[in-house]
């Protein structure tokens, strides 16, 4: 599984303009909607399902990252975005740091297989400090689509 796979490249977000964990969530389910990969009348229920995911332990896994998840009905295949935020958000991360790097994934309840590749491939990918550096340095939309794609063509570590 790559990037390529399930990130939807009209909803990248290069700088979100919130800065709490449940704006945050809804701002990266808004842009899915906007590009047409999430319907707009489950975001409501969509942004909750999130949430109470995050109830069971924040999806901050530290050194400045989270990859909210979460498994919903409405969606027929694995759907996620990338939001960068330099001021960082406070998302009770593991090591209590801010976040600034997101990776949120909504997958269908069916396809347990591909949820927990998606999430194997972005921790795979996370692992690389250079990866991340640049990341959190992307100024647009296009900056964080290109270093996707160098990391699908493993430009980066392992």
């Amino acid at each position: 599984m790559k990037f390529a796979d399930f990130i939807c490249r009209e909803a990248l977000l290069a700088e979100l303009s919130v800065q709490d964990k449940e704006k945050a969530i809804r701002e990266m389910v808004q842009s899915l909607c906007q590009a047409g990969k999430v319907d707009a009348a489950q975001f409501d229920d969509i942004v909750k399902a999130v949430l109470k995911r995050e109830e069971l332990g924040s999806t901050g896994i530290g050194r400045g990252v989270a990859v909210p998840h979460t498994k919903h009905s409405s969606v027929e295949h694995l759907v996620g975005t990338v939001a960068v935020s330099s001021r960082g958000v406070d998302f009770a991360s593991l090591d209590g740091e801010v976040v600034h790097l997101f990776f949120l994934l909504i997958s269908p309840p069916d396809r347990p297989g591909d949820h927990l590749r998606a999430l194997e491939y972005i921790a795979r990918q996370l692992r690389d400090d250079t990866f991340c550096r640049f990341l959190k340095q992307a100024k647009s939309p296009q900056d964080i689509q290109q270093l996707l794609d160098e990391a699908d063509s493993n430009q980066f570590g392992p």
